[in-house]
């Protein structure tokens, strides 16, 4: 009981502290606490206002519709911690979309509260990770086999890979996700993504 009520306390002094609305859109219905992850603090300081839409793609990356985040054009100026902070994670998140990199040029945090938005990880460049796939759209990874899955003529070596053939104990190729190397014949070759499936 004491729990509930410090939780109705809070939720209370975040509408105070918001003008009931959501602290990064501005809706006005289905707002409720969200509390901020990887937090430093205890109590308002690490929790925001926020409505139902913002917090499930918060929290269900694949949810995430890029243009309800441009809410975040004004919400980023916000003196709030943990308003800054998840501004910060969303940005970072949407990056690949264009428009939240300029955002982000734009945006300082003070040194803890920069540390506390990397907290969870958001800054890693996913989008910069090299995903190899093959033609059925399997995740290759090194030291798997494949199988070609047409004939490719070999430049250089003067010999035609056939169809069928296995390829053991691949290696991806770093910068290019559409590239695998591999031994065909004795021979240490480049083959494309497209060409090959999981065996």
């Amino acid at each position: 009981m004491i729990y509930l009520i410090t939780e109705m306390s809070k939720l209370k002094e975040l509408q105070d502290r918001s003008g009931s609305i959501c602290e990064l859109c501005g809706a006005t219905e289905g707002l409720s606490v969200y509390d901020v992850p990887e937090s430093p603090n205890v109590g308002l300081d690490s929790s925001l206002l926020s409505c139902a839409t913002c917090i499930e793609q918060m929290e269900n990356p694949e949810k995430t519709e890029p243009n309800h985040w441009r809410c975040l054009n004004d919400s980023m100026w916000s003196q709030v911690p943990s308003v800054q902070v998840m501004a910060w994670r969303m940005l970072t998140r949407l990056r690949p979309e264009g428009w939240p990199q300029d955002l982000l040029d734009m945006l300082y945090l003070d040194k803890e509260i920069q540390t506390w938005a990397s907290a969870t990880g958001e800054s890693d460049d996913k989008e910069d990770a090299i995903i190899h796939k093959d033609v059925n759209g399997v995740t290759l990874q090194a030291g798997d086999a494949v199988v070609l899955i047409k004939d490719i003529d070999v430049k250089g070596v003067n010999f035609i890979a056939k169809r069928g053939t296995a390829v053991r104990n691949i290696s991806l190729v770093h910068d290019n996700s559409e590239h695998i190397e591999g031994k065909i014949n004795g021979q240490h070759i480049v083959i494309l993504t497209k060409f090959v499936k999981k065996s």
